[in-house]
């Protein structure tokens, strides 16, 4: 790799940077795109073949689903929602930090956005298709999808427009929607950076020259491309609140005990983006192995990354503990035994499991070397991902096991169908994941070339300033 012909001073070298210094614009831009060009690495192979195992298992579910019904899963009465809804909610949450990144990082002007946005936009999207499944299979009958959206409503039965599901088809179909225009347009510049590569075959050129939609590189269309970019990013930015606060509302709307409060909204969108930087880290960490990208997605990034886990990880610690303390303080006998069944329960395992995972993990963040350790990072975010979805668990199964009535409590156990459902969906997530890495770049090309041109300039300008005397 190439140095750039401006070097810093002795001494004056950022010592955490966000890029590595020695880029230029032509070696950023192979660095990035150079995963794309042939031949197809044996890794990308195998692990694209395994998760396209996953995937038909997936289909294979989803088809016995549909012969049999949902009863070969393990939902019951009480227990209705059982693992449709917690995959569900898990997903959604999941795919809260790449808008996250995005809008929020990309508004607030911080550069270390830049080498890990392109991929969790990604890991946005393919978590709302993941998620979006589930309520349709939870249906019993999808055809009738259709009752869920805004047709006339001559007979004033249906849908109930009062109705939290009702919201989630509005929240995460716009959160959906805004989130793969928002991806879209940041990848047109970087569309047309492939389609301009004359290493590259006339058919994949064409294509990709089709989806950059005639991107010239005129100033004109980055005037429109920036505009644009920070429109969505301010469309985006409430939903990342909104989407999650909604799918809150459909437990805090009920009178399941341990479901009634109105701490959800805030505690679900504070446990989104801490299982969503979890998720992030746990596909950077390979990602950045395989592809060599250290040099991009540098320790700095992960550090920050393991920051907010930090931070959104307390949030939620303290949402166990108000949870807690509502149960005792409301002096009702059902929240008291909700809340005694839950840690003593038949489900305790999953319970403690969840304090420890969620809870105890994250405290580890404290320390600057655990921050900076990768591998460390990524064991850490995986245990934050498996606490995570038992948290879902426990508040769909176990608050619903656990009634008013004792005649009607009942033991939810999933079934094999519950599982593949389950693991397929990791495994079509991981199937368009692994194709996204194939043939778009993972990193940003366009803003890593910006960042580049600033650090030039910057440079350019400080080794003026000494020329002139004025150091």
């Amino acid at each position: 790799m190439t140095t750039n012909l401006v070097t810093a001073a002795p001494g004056e070298e950022d010592q955490d940077p966000v890029l590595d210094p020695r880029f230029t614009y032509g070696t950023a831009t192979d660095h990035i795109t150079r995963h794309i060009r042939p031949p197809i690495s044996a890794s990308w192979v195998f692990g694209f073949g395994l998760s396209f195992l996953g995937f038909m298992l997936f289909n294979w579910a989803v088809t016995w689903l549909f012969i049999w019904g949902v009863g070969v899963w393990g939902v019951n009465i009480p227990v209705g929602w059982g693992f449709a809804i917690t995959n569900f909610v898990w997903w959604i949450g999941i795919g809260h930090a790449g808008t996250f990144i995005s809008a929020f990082l990309l508004l607030l002007r911080q550069e270390w956005r830049t080498s890990i946005n392109r991929f969790a936009e990604a890991m946005t999207l393919f978590a709302v298709a993941c998620a979006g499944v589930f309520p349709l299979l939870h249906l019993g009958r999808p055809w009738f999808f259709y009752f869920l959206l805004p047709y006339p409503n001559t007979m004033d039965l249906w849908p109930q427009f009062r109705s939290p599901l009702v919201w989630d088809v509005f929240a995460v179909s716009t959160y959906g929607t805004v989130s793969l225009v928002f991806w879209y347009v940041g990848l047109i510049p970087d569309l047309a950076t492939i389609r301009d590569d004359p290493t590259r075959s006339v058919t994949a050129r064409r294509i990709y020259g089709f989806l950059s939609l005639g991107w010239r590189g005129a100033a004109r269309h980055w005037h429109r491309y920036q505009k644009a970019y920070l429109l969505l990013a301010g469309l985006a930015a409430p939903l990342v609140v909104s989407v999650h606060s909604v799918v809150g509302m459909d437990f805090a709307g009920g009178i399941v005990p341990g479901w009634h409060s109105t701490i959800f909204p805030p505690y679900f969108v504070a446990g989104a983006i801490f299982s969503g930087f979890a998720m992030v880290v746990t596909l950077a960490v390979p990602m950045r192995a395989i592809y060599g990208l250290q040099d991009m997605i540098t320790l700095k990034h992960l550090e920050n990354c393991a920051k907010l886990m930090l931070v959104t990880g307390l949030i939620v610690c303290y949402g166990y503990y108000t949870e807690t303390f509502q149960g005792w303080y409301s002096g009702s006998p059902y929240e008291i035994g909700m809340m005694h069944d839950r840690w003593f329960g038949p489900y305790w395992p999953a319970w403690w499991t969840v304090v420890f995972c969620n809870c105890v993990v994250p405290q580890f963040f404290w320390s600057r070397r655990v921050r900076r350790s990768p591998w460390t990072l990524f064991v850490a975010s995986l245990l934050i991902n498996v606490g995570m979805w038992l948290e879902r668990f426990i508040i769909v199964c176990q608050s619903l096991h656990h009634d008013y009535l004792p005649s009607k409590w009942e033991m939810y156990y999933p079934t094999f169908w519950d599982y593949a459902t389950f693991i397929g969906t990791i495994g079509f997530f991981f199937t368009l994941f692994f194709l996204f890495c194939r043939y778009l770049p993972v990193i940003a090309v366009a803003e890593t070339r910006e960042m580049v041109h600033k650090k030039g300039r910057s440079e350019g300008v400080a080794a003026a300033l000494r020329r002139s005397g004025y150091e």
